[in-house]
This record gives C-alpha cells, sequence and structure tokens, in this order.
C-alpha cells in the first residue's frame, strides 16, 4: 500500500476588524476634498495628509500639491496641515508668509501636544516615547523642546537623564506597539520610580483596536498581510504584533500587486488587516487577488466596535481664499 497523503488544508482569509480609517484619517483626508471643492485648487498639503501612498496619489489628482516645507508654499495661498501635527514653529512660519491655514492635526495628536505644553508649563522633565524623524514626534517635540527628551523604544531607556527624578512624566506618538510601549514605560518606571503617567493612554484607540485585532488572528494565521504605507508607523506595528502573536509569516503592502505568489507556498490561512490611513478599496483588492487564487471563504475577526467621528477643522467653514487675500494684501 502506498504512503497516505495529507489532504490539502482549506484555504481561508480571517479579516480584522476594526481595520482601515480611523476617525482622524477620515477627517483629514475629507477636510483636504472639502477645501478642493470650497476653495478650488490648488490647496498646499505641508507633508503627506496622512501616511498612504495611494491616498496621497488620488488628492494629488484632485488638485492638492504636496510640499516637505511651509517655505514652498506662495505667498497668499491655503496650506493645510497634516493629521500628525505640527510644531509651533510651523504655526509662526506659515503666518510669516501670509498663508491661510487648515489644520487637519488629529484631536488625539493635539491633545498630547496639549499635555506637553502642560507639563512644560509645571517645570518637569516629560519623556516622549516615539519613533526618531516620525513627523508627529517632531510636532509634539517642538511644543517644548528644551522639556522633551525622547526615548525610542526600551533599548533607548538607558541613556535617558533627567534634571530632577521626581518631576518626571512619559507622554507617547499615538501610533506605537502597545506592548513595547508598556515596555518601554516599565523600564523608565525602574530607573525613575515617581514617574507619572499622562492623564490617559497617549496611544490611540485605533491604535490599540487594529493591535488586538491582529493579536486574536495572529496566532491561527499561516501568513498575515498589513495593507499600508512602508512610512506608516501604526501599519509596520501591525506587522510586528501579528508576527509577536505567532503568524509564521507577515509581510506589508500598498498594493495587491505587491503580494508575492511564494509566501502562499503551504499557507492554508491567510490573516489581512490594515493600517489606519488605508482605504477599504485597497483591502477589497487583496481579497480578491486572494479569493482568485482559491481563498474565497472569508471569516471576520472583531476584536471591538468603533464609533468615534472628529467634526471637519472649523477653518473649512470661513472664506479661506478671501483671508488669504487679505493677508497678502493683494
Amino acid at each position: 500500500m502506498g504512503r497516505m497523503t495529507a489532504a490539502p488544508t482549506a484555504r481561508r482569509v480571517l479579516l480584522a476588524a476594526p481595520r482601515g480609517y480611523c476617525a482622524g484619517v477620515d477627517r483629514a483626508v475629507i477636510a483636504v476634498e472639502k477645501a478642493l471643492e470650497q476653495y478650488g485648487s490648488p490647496i498646499y498639503v505641508r507633508h503627506e495628509i496622512v501616511h498612504n501612498k495611494y491616498v496621497v496619489q488620488t488628492l494629488e489628482k484632485k488638485g492638492a500639491i504636496f510640499v516637505e516645507e511651509t517655505a514652498e508654499v506662495p505667498e497668499g495661498s491655503i496650506v493645510m496641515f497634516s493629521a500628525h501635527g505640527v510644531a509651533p514653529t510651523v504655526h509662526a512660519e506659515a503666518a510669516e508668509r501670509k498663508l491661510a491655514t487648515i489644520d487637519a492635526t488629529c484631536p488625539l495628536v493635539t491633545k498630547v501636544h496639549k499635555e506637553a505644553v502642560r507639563f512644560a508649563k509645571e517645570d518637569y522633565d516629560i519623556l516622549l516615547i516615539g519613533h526618531e524623524g516620525h513627523e508627529e514626534v517632531i510636532g509634539t517635540s517642538g511644543e517644548a523642546p528644551e522639556h522633551i527628551t525622547l526615548v525610542d523604544g526600551p533599548d533607548d531607556v538607558a541613556n535617558v537623564e533627567v534634571r530632577d527624578p521626581d518631576k518626571v512624566v512619559w507622554l507617547s506618538q499615538t501610533t506605537l506597539s502597545v506592548d513595547e510601549t508598556m515596555e518601554t514605560v516599565g523600564a523608565l518606571k525602574t530607573k525613575f520610580p515617581g514617574l507619572i503617567s499622562p492623564p490617559s493612554d497617549d496611544i490611540c484607540y485605533a491604535t490599540q483596536n487594529r493591535q488586538i485585532a491582529v493579536k486574536q488572528m495572529g496566532a491561527e494565521a499561516d501568513l498575515v498581510i498589513v495593507v499600508g504605507s512602508k512610512n506608516s508607523s501604526n501599519s509596520v506595528r501591525l506587522v510586528e504584533v501579528a508576527l509577536g502573536a505567532g503568524a509564521k509569516d507577515a509581510h506589508l503592502v500598498d498594493f495587491a500587486e505587491e503580494i508575492d505568489e511564494a509566501w502562499l507556498e503551504g499557507v492554508s490561512t491567510v490573516g489581512v488587516t490594515s493600517g489606519a490611513s488605508v482605504p477599504e478599496v485597497l483591502v477589497e483588492g487583496v481579497l480578491e487577488w486572494l479569493s482568485q487564487r482559491g481563498y474565497e471563504d472569508v471569516e471576520l475577526v472583531k476584536a471591538a466596535e468603533e464609533s468615534i467621528t472628529f467634526s471637519l477643522p472649523k477653518e473649512l467653514r470661513r472664506d479661506l481664499r478671501a483671508e488669504a487675500a487679505r493677508l497678502s494684501g493683494q
């Protein structure tokens, strides 16, 4: 009698919920679209409005112009600040260049900025947990540069020095790994037992919920595909969390075409999720790509209900073109 061959295992997809757009991203993207509708092109946007290649390309086609620095925006124009927030110096630069501004900073990032200002006023040393060079970190640090020290993960704790160990507080970037951040906080508390925590956790609800959903499916998945861009902090974290939760393999892709067929070898369960700046159409593309390869059975892994929405930036209720012309004396 011949050797028994194992029956091929059923192919299925675990689809994470929640995934994709958070309230802050939704608000920022709609703000650009509304500004273009109300004021016409060009609307200048300082930095990518959200960290997603497809979103930026789509808004460029509609007439948004993305610039790295405020100095690149012609005087008397309208400029929008991205969801990641900016330092006060950027607001000052915009005023100097006589620009009308729309601030699309996520309200949850604004909350961290306000905490930084308050603790700096009370003369605390502020330990900001985050990734060096990330736009959100640059913006928050700019609120109180002389009070803020960046702590880039648990390994960075050994280098941290403060003036008074009894007047220290930690804050964090909103899009970090929850587990790694708590590990960093633990190490900081060991070093500075007097360390105080922010009034409420700085890591945003959407980051936490997407990580919880990935953890739930990670252990069962042979492969996790995270839809998101490489410069999106929360998307990159989802890949790390998936691997940490027991997924055998995990990859970040912007589009379905970037999936490598070789990743599917020996894979019966594929987990799919997307970062907080990713439109659902890109996830649908991945599900379609997988179904064409026999992964048609899609099961929802639900970790939380999200019903949070934010109202649009107040500047969209004013006549900014007139304001810009008045500022530049045209």
